[in-house]
């Protein structure tokens, strides 16, 4: 079982107060599913800071019978590209894994490692969201991808989309990202724009060219990248922007900030 480690950090541990932490990320967002969606992009970091944002994917996001959740090492445990198939648990509830897709993956670069899933919190801070939204038996494929360099993450946007395809699973891919870092809000806008305009290009070269031209310091690129990458293999050929905002719109701090953003690709 892996165990909820960030609950009563990044949201709240105690299940009633998670719902109503939920009901204020949806507040004023229409729940209005889009059966084309095929990935997504979301943020990952304190519910008071990002839960609006993520919360503007999640309100559009269709049923599917497994979510895979593809999220960047911030611990440096762990194999450099690892999935989990244990069964994890939030205040909310236990959701299982995917074992079928797990095993269509062997042999590939994304190998079992419960290691790297420990103590990350990019992949559980998604898992209430979703627990929120649908009450049917989904199940999830947590990956987390510490190297994540343009080439990996191709592959694992290629396998996982291969995978799917192989058991006809009725699958969306989730890529959980942060933007900017600690930078002046101007600034980190100014940088976060000019990168999701590849993101909406669905360019993944173009995305590791902008990345690396103004040094942005976005962590979840290769979660992005492969989310792309799976997504157009699996039919997607459009993406759109619901929603930018910073941390200093919640801290009223605009000089040190991190950027959020949600993204769709159908």
């Amino acid at each position: 079982m892996r165990q909820a480690t960030v609950a009563g950090k990044f949201y709240p541990a105690n299940p009633e107060a998670l719902r109503k932490e939920l009901d204020n990320c949806f507040s004023g967002t229409t729940i209005d599913p889009r059966s084309g969606i095929k990935g997504v992009v979301v943020p990952h970091a304190g519910y008071i800071y990002s839960g609006r944002v993520a919360a503007r994917s999640y309100a559009v996001l269709p049923e599917a019978d497994t979510y895979v959740i593809f999220g960047p090492n911030h611990t440096g445990y762990g194999s450099p590209v690892a999935l989990s198939t244990e069964t994890w648990s939030t205040p909310l509830g236990k959701v299982e894994t995917d074992h079928e897709l797990a095993e269509k993956l062997a042999g590939s670069i994304i190998c079992q490692d419960e290691v790297a899933h420990r103590f990350e919190h990019s992949i559980e801070v998604q898992i209430p969201f979703l627990q929120y939204r649908f009450k049917h038996d989904f199940r999830i494929l947590p990956v987390c991808i510490g190297m994540q360099d343009e080439e990996i993450a191709l592959e694992v946007g290629m396998e996982i989309a291969r995978a799917i395809t192989a058991i006809g699973r009725k699958a969306v891919i989730i890529a959980s990202s942060d933007f900017t870092h600690y930078q002046p809000a101007h600034v980190a806008e100014s940088n976060d724009r000019y990168l999701i305009k590849a993101i909406l290009d669905m360019n993944v070269d173009d995305l590791y060219n902008r990345l690396y031209a103004r040094d942005i310091s976005a962590c979840g690129y290769g979660p992005i990248a492969a989310t792309i990458t799976a997504a157009r293999k699996l039919g997607a050929s459009k993406a759109e922007l619901l929603k930018y905002a910073t941390s200093g719109e919640v801290t009223g701090d605009d000089s040190g900030v991190v950027g959020y953003a949600s993204l769709i690709f159908e």
